[in-house]
């Protein structure tokens, strides 16, 4: 069997995986049964735990554990949770959302939170082989538990500062997540979000393995990834339309069409940039706004209008998170997906060297 490039084969020994693939954590939409499908197929599989308790992060790298062998990557978010703010402003700009459906406030939402000393213990537990973060790096204590634990460190990216920043503090590989990638914008450095595209990060990249991210959803953009020096790809998208995904049937239905393609960076629903499909909530407000409460705080008084249009099949104020390419994206099985994709980079790339 034909080699893959030298940086690919580099990852697939460090890691142990079999392709060069790599499933994004998607707190959401992703979780064990996709974590599972992807490593059948020879992927890194991911687990997103920015949304679940120690005890519920335990049970389900228990279950993929059970099901399947190869490399799991456990993902957190590393964002500062402040404390819960005034969000009388932000309640106001909903008042006619509320009145237009007819719900009330309800309770807070579940919130994102940020990797801490008992999800720190779980990893130490049960020792994945890749711990991924969010928004920079926890605090150094934490981060010397996990590589003690012997976990690969994987870190996003969205500037080339922050990709060389991470390099300088021994990251294993690096996730450059190009502005073409669906999701919360993992910046951490600078005052503001700066998307910067996937080419321009993939051209000042670090001396250390990076994983491409962003808009890449078939063989051919794997394989154009590859040939630009990355060590693997990063991808999400493509899995929410696999009947492994959490996505809704609403926002199933989005995506493969042009409709996909109207997305914009929005503050909206959690309070900190993401990339996403333009919606009721979007078009109304405009994507940014002030009055929207820090991260993760904006979504609480979303929640209920949020049910109350899901119940109607309608995703007016849903996270309709996808990147560049969710138009191109077809229904299929995620294992197979998986090995399609890792065919047909193989293919592609064999035949630019014959």
């Amino acid at each position: 069997m034909t080699r893959w490039p030298a940086a690919a084969e580099h990852f697939l020994a460090m890691t142990g995986a079999q392709a060069p693939i790599v499933q994004a954590p998607m707190a959401g939409s992703g979780g064990v049964a996709m974590a599972i499908a992807a490593m059948r197929a020879g992927a890194v599989g991911s687990l997103p735990a920015a949304m679940l308790s120690p005890d519920q992060l335990h049970a389900q790298i228990g279950e993929v554990r059970v099901a399947a062998t190869g490399p799991l990557n456990v993902n957190f978010f590393c964002h500062t949770l402040p404390d819960p703010p005034d969000d009388t402003a932000w309640r106001a700009l909903l008042a006619p959302f509320y009145a237009s459906e007819g719900v009330e406030p309800g309770p807070p939402a579940p919130l994102r939170r940020p990797f801490d000393d008992a999800l720190c213990a779980v990893i130490e537990e049960q020792r994945p082989q890749i711990v991924s973060f969010h928004f920079g790096l926890p605090e150094k204590a934490l981060l010397d538990r996990v590589r003690a634990a012997g976990a690969l460190v994987f870190v996003s990216a969205t500037t080339s500062e922050e990709a060389h920043w991470l390099a300088g503090q021994g990251c294993d590989a690096i996730i450059l997540q190009g502005a073409e990638a669906g999701g919360h914008s993992g910046w951490f450095l600078g005052a503001r979000h700066k998307p910067t595209p996937l080419g321009a990060l993939l051209a000042d990249r670090p001396d250390v393995p990076v994983i491409a991210a962003g808009g890449i959803v078939d063989g051919d953009d794997v394989a154009q990834a590859l040939r630009a020096g990355a060590s693997a790809v990063q991808i999400g998208t493509a899995y929410l339309a696999t009947p492994e995904s959490f996505a809704i049937p609403a926002f199933r239905a989005l995506l493969g069409t042009a409709a996909a393609s109207d997305a914009a960076f929005t503050n909206l629903f959690t309070g900190r940039e993401a990339r996403g499909i333009r919606n009721r909530l979007i078009r109304d407000l405009g994507p940014l706004r002030v009055e929207a409460p820090p991260f993760p705080y904006a979504s609480d008084a979303l929640a209920p209008l949020r049910a109350a249009a899901e119940a109607d099949g309608r995703t007016d104020y849903t996270s309709l998170w996808v990147g560049t390419g969710a138009a191109r994206v077809r229904p299929q099985n995620a294992e197979q997906f998986t090995r399609n994709l890792a065919q047909d980079a193989r293919t592609l790339l064999e035949a630019s060297h014959g």
